[in-house]
Parts: C-alpha cells; sequence; structure tokens
C-alpha cells in the first residue's frame, strides 16, 4: 500500500479509531493486524518473508537471553543464525543476480564456461530496511544493551509497524520497542501535529517530487536524445526529487506515528545545507547513516586506529552503504565517491585552511560558508548522477557530455532546456517544481529559528486555517495523482 493512494487515506483513519477506541492492552493486536494487510495488499505471499525473518530473530534473541552478558560465546551461535537467515534473504532477492551477472561477466572475458542460472525473483519491498531493523535487534541483545523481547507479538509490532515498514526510519528496539507497550492517550495537540507532518511529507512528494520526476525521468531514460545544460539542470531537479521523495515518506511516516503516540527518530535535517560531506551525512538519511556507523564502521575500528586504516573503514563502510541501496555497480561508485569525498577532506583540512586564510575568505565567514555548502551540494550532485543513471554506460554518457554545448549559454539554454523541460511537460511543470523548491527552502531557512509548526500555532486561528487551506488547494492543483511509489521502496 503506498501512502500516496487512496487505499491509505481510508486505511489510516480507520487503523487510528480503532487504535483509540480499543483497551491499552490489545492496541499492539491492532496494530500488528494492520501492519500486516498494509503490506500483504502489496503481494500477500511476500508477507511470509517478514514472518520467517521475525520468528527467526524472536527465537535466536530469547536463546541469547538465557547466558548472560559475560557468555558471549555461548550467545554467539544464535547471532550467527540470525545474522545469517537475515542476510541470506537479502542475498537471495536482492543481489544474487547482481552477483552472478557480474561473475558470468568475469568468465566470460576470460574466455570461461559460466552456467550458473539467474532467477527471476520480485524484489520484497522494504526488504533492505526491516533485515536491518532487525539485524540491530539482534546485535544488540548480543551485546547486552537491550534485554530480549519475551512478548512475540510485540516483537512482530516492532518489525512489522507499519508507518515505517516500507522505507524507514529505521528504528532501533531501545526507541521504539518500550513505546509499543504502553498507553499512549488522544491527545488534540499531538495529533493535530502530527497530521501537519503528514501534510508536509504528502506537500512534498506529490507537489515537489512527483513534478520533478517527470522531468528528471524524461532526460535520464533517454541520454543520447539529450546534452550540456539538459543534463545540469535534470540532475539537480533529481537532487531535490530524491530528497523531497524520501524525506517526504519519512515526514509521512513520523506523522503517521505520531497521531497515534509514537515518535520515531528524525531522518533528514536540511542536508543540502551542510557546510561537509561530513556534515551533510549527519543530516540524510540519519536512521541509515547512523545504523553504518554504529554496526559497521565502529566495529571496523572507526578512527581509533592508524589512519589508513581509519581512511580504509570510512571507504569500506561507504562502499557497502552504496551496494545496500541497490544490485547494480552504479550504487557501488555513488557509494564509493562519498567514501572518497571524506577520506580527500580529512586528508586535504589543513590545506584548505590555509588556502582560506590566504584568499581571505577566513575573514568573511558567511561567504566562505556559503562557498562550503555550494561546493558540497556540488560534489553531492555529481555522485547523483551514478545514482539515478539507468547504467554505468548511462552514467559515463551524461557526465562526459554535461558541459557540452555550453559555448553559447543563450543558445544552450534555448535549445537544451526547451527540449528538456518545456516541450513534453510544459512551463506549469517546470514554474511549479522550481516555486515548490524555494517554498520549502525558505521553510527550511526558517526552522533554524525554531519550529515552523510551532511558530504557526502561534498565529491566529484564521491564520493557521489558511496557510492549511492553501496547501491543500496547491496539493490539488500542482500535485501529481498517479500513484507513483517512492524511490526507496525498490531498496
Amino acid at each position: 500500500m503506498l501512502f500516496n493512494s487512496t487505499e491509505f487515506f481510508i486505511f489510516f483513519p480507520v487503523v487510528v479509531t480503532l487504535y483509540f477506541l480499543t483497551s491499552p492492552n490489545r492496541r499492539w493486536l491492532i496494530l500488528l493486524l494492520a501492519s500486516y494487510y498494509f503490506y500483504a495488499s502489496w503481494k500477500p505471499a511476500y508477507t511470509l518473508i517478514i514472518i520467517v525473518s521475525t520468528l527467526i530473530d524472536y527465537f535466536c534473541s530469547r536463546a541469547m537471553g538465557r547466558y548472560e552478558d559475560d557468555e558471549k560465546q555461548k550467545r554467539k551461535p544464535f547471532l550467527y543464525i540470525s545474522l545469517l537467515s537475515n542476510l541470506g534473504i537479502l542475498l537471495l532477492f536482492k543481489y544474487y543476480n547482481f552477483f552472478n551477472d557480474s561473475a558470468a561477466g568475469v568468465a566470460n572475458a576470460l574466455d570461461m564456461a559460466y552456467a550458473m542460472p539467474a532467477f527471476e525473483l520480485l524484489l520484497p519491498m522494504g526488504i533492505s530496511f526491516y533485515t536491518f531493523q532487525t539485524m540491530s535487534y539482534s546485535i544488540d541483545v548480543y551485546h547486552g544493551r537491550i534485554k530480549p523481547e519475551k512478548h512475540l507479538g510485540i516483537f512482530a509490532l516492532f518489525v512489522t509497524f507499519f508507518p515505517q515498514l516500507v522505507a524507514g526510519p529505521i528504528e532501533r528496539a531501545g526507541n521504539l520497542l518500550g513505546q509499543l507497550k504502553i498507553e499512549h492517550k488522544f491527545e488534540y495537540g499531538r495529533v493535530v501535529a502530527g497530521l501537519r507532518r503528514m501534510a508536509w511529507g504528502f506537500f512534498k512528494k506529490i507537489v515537489i517530487a512527483d513534478n520533478l520526476a517527470l522531468m528528471v525521468n524524461q532526460v535520464y531514460n533517454n541520454p543520447t536524445d539529450f546534452d550540456g545544460i539538459s543534463f545540469a539542470i535534470a540532475t539537480v531537479f533529481f537532487a531535490f526529487q530524491i530528497y523531497c521523495d524520501f524525506s517526504g515518506y519519512s515526514d509521512i511516516a513520523i506523522g503517521a506515528a505520531q497521531v497515534m503516540g509514537f515518535r520515531l527518530m528524525e531522518n533528514f535535517r536540511s542536508p543540502y545545507f551542510s557546510k561537509s560531506i561530513s556534515e551533510f551525512w549527519g543530516r540524510w538519511h540519519i536512521s541509515l547513516s547512523t545504523w553504518f556507523r554504529d554496526y559497521l564502521y565502529i566495529p571496523l575500528g572507526g578512527n581509533r586506529v592508524v589512519k589508513w586504516r581509519w581512511y580504509y573503514n570510512l571507504f569500506i563502510t561507504f562502499l557497502v552503504s552504496g551496494l545496500w541501496h541497490g544490485a547494480n555497480w552504479t550504487f557501488v561508485i555513488w557509494g564509493g565517491l562519498h567514501g572518497f569525498y571524506l577520506v580527500f577532506a580529512i586528508v586535504t583540512a589543513k590545506q584548505r585552511e590555509t588556502l582560506a586564510q590566504a584568499t581571505g575568505l577566513a575573514r568573511h565567514p558567511q561567504l566562505l560558508k556559503w562557498l562550503q555548502v555550494l561546493t558540497v551540494f556540488t560534489l553531492v550532485c555529481f555522485s547523483w548522477v551514478f545514482f539515478r543513471a539507468n547504467s554505468l554506460a548511462d552514467a559515463l554518457y551524461i557526465i562526459s557530455n554535461m558541459t557540452s554545448g555550453l559555448g553559447n549559454i543563450a543558445q544552450a539554454f534555448t535549445v537544451d532546456v526547451s527540449h528538456a523541460v518545456f516541450m513534453d511537460q510544459g512551463l506549469k511543470v517546470f514554474g511549479v517544481s522550481v516555486l515548490s523548491i524555494i517554498l520549502m527552502e525558505t521553510v527550511h531557512l526558517i526552522q533554524r529559528n525554531g519550529s515552523v509548526s510551532q511558530l504557526l500555532m502561534q498565529r491566529p486561528a484564521w491564520v493557521r486555517w489558511s496557510v492549511y487551506y492553501m496547501a491543500i488547494i496547491a496539493v490539488l492543483l500542482f500535485g501529481q495523482f498517479g500513484n507513483q511509489e517512492f524511490i526507496y521502496f525498490q531498496f
């Protein structure tokens, strides 16, 4: 079930109503059944994968809980069963064909026979998210950070909680499990705040992301039809498309959970205002970046090792992060680029500080800040080319032709841009997209001085409701209502 579907607009109020009408000690069952229905409405048979994963992790964690924290050797077999089961499911459905095709390519290059068959398996929706959520639970139980959950139904709800089941945030047991056991009373202010958060998410998805998708898809799905500034504009548009699509999903998830009294972690904090790549990853997909930090980067040694090993740990973490996003070499390169960016920034830190002093930029901190923001945004956009391109060949073609035809800027703009974004989609889509992005970033700037939601609540009722009605009208007039999937559903 998609958040931006008619079914969800019926499903959600029904679930919320039943939730608050049910006695507190039975609400977990309402949410569990709703969560399974939410997922089964996509493909019922694949619900069995979640059930199997849940049962394995539940019984393995209970088995680990029989031993004291200083008996980790006895816990290890059960940890391995849990991790190998989850990784095995993930590898089979998501990565088998990728590794199989790569091996076949190497065999062909070496003129060797290779006969391993490919599997035609549909990728289960959200599999990368819920497997990582359950893996973190098993690891935390193993290390004694949390006690194993005894209530199978509550644990199953932790795995399948419908607001964040398909695309996160990837929650930790220490945050969400306890909330599933306590009574959440109906509170008007909290419910309204949650609905406002959901509305903002729908605006970002339906009005900004889905309008941008029309133009981005036109260029990236037919790269040989375009060149020059068309690629640059489409890439910048994709940067905002993927941000609005994914952060919009997170806003809807966080808001939906808030309506019922649950607090999910923040997943985005205005990432395109970052002054460094490190800061960018502290603001982008926070639940995933902190997952890799805690369960891969730190276990590898983090920065508590010799320098070359520190660089290695950073680079490997981002390579794996790239592979997590998709079974394609374009995603691996995307992750590798960000790993390179981070290592390069560390290596050149002193030189860049010296350069800022020598050029006088250090005496103008605001100018330096915005130059850093622009630099980071440019580097991130360059990496997005690999993320969005349908193949490595397409990505290389786009990059190699991105500056072509720019000798005459006026002509390039007139010919390329009109062909890329005006001819097929129309000026309305382009204008709505640009104005919506400006509005969104203005809101982000305002939020630096306080919550926009809180500022709005301080205004008279007629002001608040005017804003609400204008937002609804904007969505109805300018939104794309084709039930377009969220980008991260495929991950």
